[in-house]
């Protein structure tokens, strides 16, 4: 296996990477699994001592998409990661649009399962305008998301300089606390308040869950991070800093 090298990010320039579209791709699929399912459904758990503890589903995917952002930032740099955030930028608008079309489509004379899907995603606003609760989850996702995984990105590469590379968790651990703060803060007012089924006392207790959980999972997962972290450096035998990156998140070039 190859030495890893402590380069910056310019000093990539057309070096081929061997995982780096691999890890994109997991990125992308995990990022849409989170939205599809278990993104609606509040769940609950009794947890010994403390109690019934509500959860929104989608925590079983949603945040190994920031740990894979995490590796896409240490790995490869921001840019590279900025490239990966669009890419599911544009694959959860490619989703949204294409849920609406789906669930407007006409069903069939004797298929029942209109019902279903219009109770998991919404019904659609090219049928009724009124009804936009799918699109609404969808719309705060995308936006939560956007932001979210901008301010991992961002925080942890500037951590990664600012400690010359060590102590790992603290900056994997460090930008997720950043960034699930900003994801919760804006996908649950924007996707749940005013929703019937979801009172503003719920809707707060869940968001606070899901913000300790998702660190939580995070800190757990933190020796994965570390084995995957650095079997790619080994691997493609680079180690980035992103000293004299443009950190600007309105672009897709690296």
């Amino acid at each position: 296996m190859d030495t890893p090298r402590s380069i910056t990010a310019r000093d990539l320039g057309g070096r081929a990477l061997r995982y780096y579209d691999f890890v994109m791709v997991a990125f992308v699929v995990i990022l849409l699994l989170s939205n599809v399912v278990g993104a609606g459904k509040r769940s609950v758990i009794d947890v010994p001592w403390i109690g019934p503890w509500p959860f929104g589903a989608g925590i079983l995917f949603f945040p190994v998409s920031y740990v894979i952002g995490d590796v896409l930032t240490e790995v490869y740099g921001y840019a590279r990661a900025r490239r990966c955030v669009w890419a599911g930028f544009a694959a959860l608008i490619f989703l949204a649009v294409m849920e609406q079309v789906v669930v407007a489509l006409p069903p069939a004379a004797g298929w029942g399962g209109q019902q279903a899907y219009e109770y998991v995603f919404g019904r659609s606003v090219l049928v009724d305008p009124a009804a936009a609760t799918g699109l609404r989850i969808i719309v705060a996702s995308v936006v939560a998301f956007w932001v979210g995984e901008f301010a991992n990105s961002f925080v942890l590469a500037k951590l990664k300089i600012l400690t010359g590379g060590r102590m790992l968790w603290t900056r994997t651990i460090g930008s997720t606390i950043v960034a699930q703060g900003f994801d919760s803060l804006i996908f649950y007012p924007l996707a749940f308040l005013g929703a019937p089924d979801w009172p503003v006392s719920a809707m707060l207790l869940v968001m606070l869950s899901q913000f300790v959980l998702k660190v939580s999972w995070e800190v757990l997962l933190t020796p994965v991070t570390y084995l995957v972290v650095g079997f790619l450096k080994r691997r493609e035998g680079i180690d980035v800093y992103d000293r004299g990156t443009d950190f600007s998140p309105f672009k897709a070039g690296v």
